[in-house]
């Protein structure tokens, strides 16, 4: 099921971009405060199943499972968000996902600054859970925009296809753009997320569930402003809201 973006292909493309720096920067404090494990890559956490069977690893598998659960249930809820509300306006159903997910990360954030949630120990697994459930949910959300070239999570098949359909490759080498710009994204996300680990871990969860938080208010924005036009169009034909009506009628009661 793809749904069509409320967003101007601009805006969308920007909003994408985003949300693949968030996936570089969440990843970022997994894998270098949380035992190498990934909560958005579930390509790695599989392969470190794979090298956590030698034991001299230093990998868990314990964390490459419970990200993974993690994930699957936030893409479970992710998929059956899109199913139920997309129907009723792609506008909504995304401003109520993506604003659940930044909300999710802020939570954790909150939770970690304050010490509720470790970045190490046994407790470390419930922050890796909760993260990887939120960018499950990212995943899902974006998968049903139908946009295959900015999954925001996963760039193994963006480089394939950046390689395999430039004109080098006798390819249409068309808009490389996106493509080029989603790798970017991932790296700069990754790199920031890197640089803010040397002061907080807690501040790079923040800062991601503010970059996410700018990507649900746009979403909201465009759904109250195409709210505001329909009210308008319904004005131009003559058709009156209840409220109005109710005002008019106390007007001429107050008259007579």
């Amino acid at each position: 099921m793809a749904v069509a973006s409320p967003l101007s292909p601009r805006q969308t493309v920007a909003a994408l971009l985003t949300l693949t720096a968030v996936t570089g920067l969440v990843d970022a404090v997994s894998y270098l405060r949380l035992g190498h494990v990934f909560v958005a890559n579930m390509t790695g956490n599989v392969v470190f199943l794979g090298f956590s069977v030698d034991p001299t690893s230093g990998l868990s598998t314990l964390a490459s499972v419970i990200a993974i659960a993690g994930f699957l249930v936030g893409a479970l809820a992710g998929g059956r968000l899109a199913h139920a509300l997309a129907a009723s306006g792609a506008g909504r159903w995304l401003a109520i996902a993506f604003t659940v997910e930044a909300a999710v990360l802020a939570l954790v954030a909150v939770l970690t600054g304050t010490g509720v949630l470790p970045f190490t120990g046994d407790g470390s697994y419930a922050t890796i859970a909760t993260l990887a459930a939120a960018l499950g949910l990212q995943n899902a959300t974006v998968r049903h925009l139908g946009a295959p070239d900015l999954t925001t999570t996963v760039l193994t098949l963006t480089l394939t296809g950046l390689a395999a359909d430039s004109a080098l490759a006798g390819g249409p080498g068309a808009k490389p753009h996106r493509r080029i710009g989603s790798v970017v994204a991932m790296l700069v996300g990754a790199a920031v997320g890197a640089g803010i680990l040397q002061w907080s871990a807690t501040a790079a969860l923040a800062v991601a569930a503010g970059l996410v938080a700018v990507v649900a208010a746009a979403f909201v924005s465009k759904r109250r402003a195409d709210g505001r036009i329909l009210l308008s169009k319904v004005d131009t034909v003559g058709v009156r809201s209840p409220c109005r009506a109710r005002w008019r009628r106390h007007g001429r009661s107050a008259a007579r």
